[in-house]
């Protein structure tokens, strides 16, 4: 009896091995449905006619972009091979679908070479060729790397790794973070905080050198790793650690169109220790702190709205610091915004540039204690859960206006149409119109040489517009939407005039 049930396990066991591996078409003769042709049966069909169709792939917002296309009367499809899709947004960027893509009759999320500044390599790279560049046609002024960028080492090059390793990691007063290039969500990171730590990790990083060199493929690398300078001093609110989540929307490649948005504040659990050997004392993204013990009954403790944020810097840090009012939704603005751009800059001319492109990526900084501002990743794709009730707030809304600027400003291009003023911009700030400076380069050239010109006041005039167009648009939302964006444009005016004559002068050294 036992023999029999055995033979019988075996058989049924050689059957679902001979489902998965027989690729010919034909099942064989025991087998009456394959896996494949079973999945394809609990799926719904795909819907069929003239659409509009959208493909959503994976979970990540799902239900905000779905709602969103749907409320549109597109009709969602299942099958990520069709090409006659209006929107494809996939949390995976997939050759394929770019090799496909038919520039000016479809949009796609995530720009297919956004790697060079969301990822932690790419950023870096860019970041370095651009301040060496900047810093010789400006003679060494404006904003160099090092202010708000902390001090990186490259793990897969030699010299940087010997550099580091040979005297850089002397300093023990000094802590480091180490982190995986192409990961997010804190995954893969841990700290070096003591001398035997750089040790410890030395051997290891040497071992895994020693074992690839013997290997005959190039295939299955071992993840590419950044050390960076660990931010010892951290501006600490009720003790605990935080970092702010920016948005940096490009809606569109074909002209560029770049904004700015405000996101939310993200908190540990825990109060903050730099000795602690947690790592989620030290990581404030959601994914990390849900893995603290207290995270369900501190959730809504760990996500602060940006006015909660602003309210809190008043009424602690105004007087002490000599801060001015409103400092969060003011000054610190317009520094995260000036930085945005500079990355902006430095991967302008790199970007695949086509007509239904576009990016939503998250900016993460931190501010020390000194209320020095600094930049420390940009994530493609990012999380849009809405766990906490700020999250619910702020998520739905960014989304829904990310995705009205990118079909408003897709469908002008589309019929030729003049892109400014949008009328569905609302908490978005508008930092670079492609198609100003291109409207702005052709004036020049039918007036006189570019030599003579003043760029300055040409494009304060510029920008001037542009605002009182942002600010015309933002008075129709409601109250608290209208102060919040009113404090925006106040730091829009000088940002953007500056923004707008650097971006002048270097179109010609990077086109």
């Amino acid at each position: 009896m036992e023999k029999n049930k055995e033979t019988r396990r075996r058989r049924l066991v050689t059957q679902k091995i001979h489902r998965v591996k027989h690729t010919d078409g034909a099942l064989p003769g025991s087998v009456s449905v394959s896996f494949v042709e079973r999945d394809r049966d609990k799926r719904p069909e795909d819907p069929r006619g003239p659409g509009p169709f959208f493909y959503f792939g994976g979970s990540n917002g799902a239900s905000i972009v779905v709602s969103y296309c749907e409320s549109r009367g597109w009709q969602r499809i299942c099958d990520k091979t069709r090409t006659d899709y209006k929107l494809k947004w996939c949390e995976t960027k997939s050759p394929a679908a770019y090799y496909s893509f038919r520039a000016g009759g479809q949009l796609i999320y995530q720009i297919p070479n956004n790697k060079v500044l969301t990822t932690k390599i790419g950023l870096l790279n860019s970041l370095r060729e651009y301040d060496r560049v900047s810093s010789k046609v400006n003679y060494g002024r404006g904003n160099r790397l090092e202010d708000f960028f902390p001090v990186t080492f490259r793990m897969d090059m030699k010299d940087e790794r010997e550099a580091f390793f040979n005297g850089i990691c002397d300093d023990k007063s000094s802590m480091w973070i180490c982190k995986p290039t192409g990961l997010n969500q804190g995954r893969g990171i841990f700290l070096l905080r003591t001398p035997e730590d750089i040790t410890a990790f030395r051997e290891r990083l040497q071992n895994t050198i020693e074992q690839q060199s013997n290997r005959k493929s190039l295939f299955n690398l071992p993840q590419a790793r950044i050390v960076q300078q660990y931010i010892q001093n951290p501006l600490l609110l009720k003790g605990r650690k935080f970092d702010v989540r920016s948005y940096f929307l490009i809606a569109s490649t074909s002209p560029y169109m770049v904004f700015f948005r405000h996101g939310y504040i993200r908190l540990t659990c825990n109060l903050y220790d730099p000795n602690s050997d947690n790592i989620t004392a030290h990581l404030t993204n959601q994914y990390m702190q849900k893995k603290n013990p207290l995270y369900s009954l501190l959730k809504e403790e760990t996500v602060w709205s940006m006015e909660c944020f602003n309210i809190y810097i008043n009424e602690t840090y105004m007087l002490p610091k000599c801060l001015p009012k409103d400092w969060a939704l003011g000054p610190f603005a317009k520094r995260m915004q000036h930085i945005i751009m500079q990355c902006f800059q430095a991967v302008k001319a790199k970007l695949d540039c086509k007509l239904g492109y576009f990016d939503l990526i998250g900016c993460d900084f931190l501010i020390d204690e000194d209320f020095k501002v600094w930049l420390l990743e940009m994530n493609c794709n990012p999380a849009l859960h809405t766990n906490c009730e700020v999250l619910k707030d702020v998520i739905p809304q960014t989304v829904t206006e990310a995705l009205d600027l990118t079909l408003e400003i897709f469908q002008k291009s589309c019929c030729g149409l003049k892109l400014l003023p949008l009328n569905s911009q609302r908490d978005f700030l508008l930092m670079y119109s492609g198609e100003t400076v291109t409207i702005t380069k052709q004036r020049h050239k039918t007036t006189r040489p570019f030599s003579t010109l003043h760029p300055k006041s040409s494009s304060t005039h510029i920008n001037t517009n542009r605002t009182v167009a942002i600010a015309t648009q933002t008075a129709k939302s409601t109250n608290r939407a209208s102060k919040y964006s009113e404090t925006q444009a106040k730091c829009l005016v000088p940002s953007t005039a500056v923004l707008s004559s650097s971006a002048f002068s270097l179109t010609n050294e990077t086109e």
